[in-house]
């Protein structure tokens, strides 16, 4: 055997010797909790790094007191792709267990700041401890955050970040490329250029504003010819988006193609197919939910951008575990990967 199969794995031990601190603070500084002073978690992480110390999970949830527990809150609503969500959850959740791991999920009223900062506020750090979140950039959702790190909560954002926030990790497609991806395909599908009309959740979401600078810096740069409308709301439910796509549709006989960059998608395709011209525009939706299939199979969309709903939770779950039990560090950064889907290859 060489020296690198024979030496012996690093231990807390070894990074307290080296940091020169005691196993106490050692624990503190791995589960990231407070009363360690930033010289002396700065020590222990440079050990950390130094000896590269790496953290047997698996041990670590089997020497706690309690499973670890990871607290989803999650939009309620008509948006189907929440529901994919929440449905991933559920299926995993049986699997946690005999992981040690305890997945519960809060539904909450979709694009409801307030609600969301109480559902953080009410979480006990005593049985929490990673909050994954989907929520708009507010000051209370932001201030809400804030005070849960504070509190020993590791939180994470889902499908939407707040960067600039206290969140420890964002999982999620590129959403900037997700809308760069939108503009390249509808300016292919409009040679000839015209208007398109985007319709959106809520701008106060990071990932509808990130969707839509991306879709208008590749129409600026690719396609001059089209003209892009201002964006309307739907604030991703379906009766609203119903009515928002039916005036858009009145307004502007003279309409190309329509970008959703939100949820919704029920209501856009029925205003589509009560204005006669469903199949006419050319339509780009995110999410591959039911009535998205439902308007690729009839031709009133063209295009689906999906972001994997299950693979989100994997990559949730697995970056709870690291955050809540390993080293103050980031959590691996799993891809999502941008599916991109028509009627010709629907699974």
């Amino acid at each position: 055997m060489n020296e690198i199969a024979t030496r012996r794995r690093t231990t807390v031990h070894d990074v307290a010797r080296a940091a020169a601190v005691s196993l106490a603070t050692v624990d503190r500084v791995l589960n990231n909790r407070p009363g360690v002073r930033p010289l002396t978690a700065k020590k222990v992480e440079d050990a950390i790094i130094a000896l590269g110390f790496q953290r047997d999970l698996s041990a670590s949830l089997l020497a706690r007191a309690r499973d670890l527990r990871v607290d989803f809150l999650i939009p309620d609503g008509s948006n189907e792709f929440m529901e994919s969500l929440a449905e991933a959850i559920a299926r995993r959740a049986a699997n946690a267990q005999g992981d040690r791991m305890q997945l519960e999920i809060t539904r909450l009223p979709a694009l409801d700041a307030d609600a969301l900062a109480t559902g953080l506020a009410r979480l006990d750090p005593n049985l929490c401890d990673c909050a994954v979140i989907v929520g708009a950039e507010e000051p209370s959702v932001l201030a809400a955050v804030e005070e849960a790190a504070r509190r020993g909560i590791v939180v994470m954002t889902l499908v939407s970040d707040l960067p600039g926030s206290s969140r420890r990790h964002f999982i999620g497609i590129d959403n900037v490329a997700a809308g760069r991806t939108a503009a390249s395909l509808l300016g292919r599908f409009c040679p000839s250029g015209g208007k398109i009309g985007i319709v959106a959740g809520s701008m106060h979401l990071r990932d509808h504003r990130d969707r839509l600078d991306g879709f208008r810096a590749a129409i600026a740069a690719e396609f001059p010819a089209i003209v892009l409308l201002d964006p309307i709301e739907g604030h991703d439910e379906r009766h609203e988006t119903r009515t928002q796509v039916k005036k858009l549709l009145g307004a502007h006989p003279d309409l190309a193609g329509i970008y959703n960059l939100g949820a919704g998608n029920t209501g856009l395709v029925a205003a589509l197919e009560a204005s006669g011209r469903a199949g006419a525009l050319r339509v780009i939706a995110h999410e591959l939910s039911e009535p998205t299939r439902r308007g690729l199979r009839s031709g009133a969309i063209d295009v689906v951008l999906d972001q994997n709903p299950d693979g989100e939770i994997r990559a949730a779950i697995t970056a709870a575990r690291t955050l809540a039990l390993g080293a103050s560090g980031n959590a691996p950064n799993e891809a999502i990967e941008i599916g991109i889907f028509l009627r010709d290859n629907l699974r």
